[in-house]
């Protein structure tokens, strides 16, 4: 891990830089993870399950890599397991995964408690926030993912390849719904990125000292453009208000989640969670936006949505 000098010397940095290249290894891996995630959201069912499930433990791991950094002792090998069936319970129950959560921090709390080095309330919490924060709120995607699924499934393992590609009304709800919510993250992301980087004068938070104000709100206006074209689409009732909360929503919980992972690193000392993607740092560092937004966009796409629809 690299040592995140802005945190060690935060007032050297008093105003946002704004440059003009965009590093090719941070456009071709952005191109490249885009590529992979479509055909996971597209094909569904294990296959989503199982390669969302692979970034879940390489998040993780590089997670409890910011805790040890940390001196703290969480149950880490555990914590992967369970969060690994918890994914998998998403996709066989997905009522269930309310019920299991409780469960696997029980567990994980007895776990610690008879280990030969007494446990200590840091230990704990990591661990459980590990469940929390890196399995069980994902595991709401697998769940948005899974709606309608089973009644169109033509692959093994239940998935789905959509027979024609421009017609969005014949597919299931769980890929059309999940297809827009991971637009107007995109489209949160990137628009912060571009517009911050070549427009950006006034610092967000000290927390992320990159982060401009200019780049958050037109990454927020992205995300609400994006969903208030998706609700037109797929004819949502009461749009484009449904679809402007939407994206309002996804925007700002997409611009809080990348926040948090910023405060964790600084307070690990760290400037990127890992290394695995060129120009972009770790899994966290890319997947941080979709952590928060994920129960966000299922309860609103089964509570919300339907009783605007009566």
């Amino acid at each position: 891990m690299t040592l995140d000098r802005s945190a060690q010397s935060p007032s050297k940095e008093s105003q946002p830089q704004a440059t003009s290249a965009i590093p090719l290894p941070r456009i071709l891996s952005g191109i490249v993870a885009i590529v992979l995630a479509l055909s996971m959201i597209v094909l569904g069912g294990w296959y989503f399950t199982i390669g969302f499930g692979i970034i879940i433990y390489l998040g993780q791991l590089e997670y409890f890599q910011l805790v040890h950094a940390k001196g703290i002792a969480p149950a880490a090998k555990t914590t992967l397991v369970v969060s690994q069936a918890l994914l998998v319970i998403s996709t066989v129950s997905p009522t269930l995964a309310d019920a299991v959560f409780p469960v696997a921090g029980t567990f994980i709390c007895f776990y610690l408690l008879f280990q030969p080095k007494l446990a200590t309330i840091a230990d704990i919490s990591t661990s459980i926030l590990g469940l929390f924060y890196g399995g069980y709120l994902p595991s709401y995607w697998v769940r948005l993912r899974s709606l309608g699924q089973g009644a169109v499934s033509n692959l093994p393992l239940d998935g789905y390849l959509p027979h024609s590609w421009f017609d969005l009304h014949a597919m299931p709800q769980g890929l059309t719904n999940t297809l827009l919510a991971f637009s107007c993250i995109w489209a949160a992301d990137i628009g912060a990125y571009m517009f911050g980087k070549f427009f950006g004068r006034t610092r967000l938070s000290n927390i992320s000292p990159k982060k401009t104000v200019e780049g958050a709100v037109f990454g927020v206006l992205g995300s609400i453009a994006v969903a208030i074209v998706g609700s037109w689409y797929l004819r949502w009732s009461g749009w484009p208000l449904t679809g402007a909360a939407l994206g309002l929503l996804i925007g700002i919980a997409s611009l809080l989640g990348d926040l948090t992972q910023s405060m964790m690193k600084r307070d690990a000392g760290v400037k990127d969670s890992g290394q695995l993607i060129p120009g972009h740092g770790g899994i966290l560092d890319r997947a941080d936006s979709y952590v928060f937004t994920a129960p966000l966009v299922y309860y609103f796409v089964i509570l919300v949505l339907p009783l605007l629809a009566q």
